[in-house]
């Protein structure tokens, strides 16, 4: 089922307007759940009632408003908030483009993608879309949904132009109080994460085995269970995992199973890091102990 559009306006691009259409880029598969009474399993719904006359009003009696003071309150209509003089209100507004590295990703939220409307959109849509490719720019815009102006994103994914909104300047937080505190770190450890973060690497997360939402699968097989009488599958006990002492073995260990995972042999054995002169003796002496057998078993076979 298409998705369907959650906003219509246009980009504004210096003096070139591009007519779009707003749709999500996501889908939420999470499972929801109902509350209900325990006594009776009744369902337990939400009411919304009026503090003065004490009974549920229905939506069409509802309206926003603003609490100046205690006594006073100011209703804003829907109709006042269209028709406010912002020029994001009707526009995603282009006000610069940068570089898409620079962009800290922790200010980067929902993303949305953007559908040019109708043939008169085309030309434009796909002008702005190859100036970005060609020039490897992000553009950074404004735009107002939802009653406030938000700052957004426009990036290129497989020849579609994808919004994300973005958080302000103010509303991410400083990491400075985080920081741990100075800790020696020795130079083989540094170079043993290191090859560990080359033994996991992918060169993309899609189709990835563990790119799958495991929790949602386990919370479906406990409802089926329910649902059919029986009782729900356990998890089985764990032993509890000990502090980690030795860090370089924590990662020796690390590197292994990582190799094993990715089929570099069923024990594949890493061996501790040794000067590069070192390493050439060690892989001469062993060249010639593996090889020294084949020739005998060879001359064996021979004889026979």
């Amino acid at each position: 089922m298409p998705a369907r559009p959650v906003w219509s306006g246009a980009i504004s691009f210096g003096l070139v307007t591009i007519p779009i259409k707003v749709l999500p880029a996501t889908e939420n598969h999470s499972i929801s759940f109902h509350q209900y009474h325990l006594e009776d399993m009744g369902r337990v719904r939400t009411r919304k009632i009026c503090e003065l006359e004490d009974r549920e009003v229905p939506n069409a009696e509802i309206g926003k408003g603003y609490e100046v003071s205690k006594d006073t309150i100011v209703a804003i209509a829907d109709q006042e908030l269209d028709d406010m003089p912002l020029p994001t209100a009707k526009a995603i507004e282009i006000a610069a483009f940068v570089p898409y590295e620079s962009i800290d990703p922790v200010r980067i939220s929902e993303g949305y993608y953007l559908q040019g409307d109708g043939q008169v959109a085309a030309k434009p849509y796909v002008l702005l879309r190859k100036a970005l490719e060609r020039s490897s720019k992000a553009a950074i815009a404004k735009f107002a949904w939802h009653g406030r102006e938000r700052l957004g994103l426009l990036r290129v994914k497989d020849d579609v132009i994808v919004l994300h909104a973005m958080k302000w300047d103010d509303e991410v937080r400083s990491p400075e109080t985080l920081t741990p505190k100075p800790v020696d770190i020795e130079e083989a450890e540094i170079e043993r994460a290191t090859l560990l973060i080359d033994s996991m690497t992918v060169d993309d997360i899609t189709g990835q085995d563990w790119a799958t939402d495991r929790y949602t699968e386990a919370l479906e097989e406990v409802i089926h269970a329910k649902a059919d009488g029986k009782k729900p599958p356990r998890a089985a006990e764990e032993e509890p995992a000990g502090t980690v002492v030795d860090l370089m073995a924590a990662l020796e260990q690390s590197v292994q199973r990582a190799q094993e995972s990715r089929g570099e042999g069923e024990h594949a054995t890493v061996h501790a890091m040794k000067p590069k002169s070192t390493a050439k003796k060690t892989a001469a002496k062993k060249t010639t102990t593996t090889k020294a057998p084949a020739r005998k078993t060879a001359a064996k076979k021979r004889g026979a």
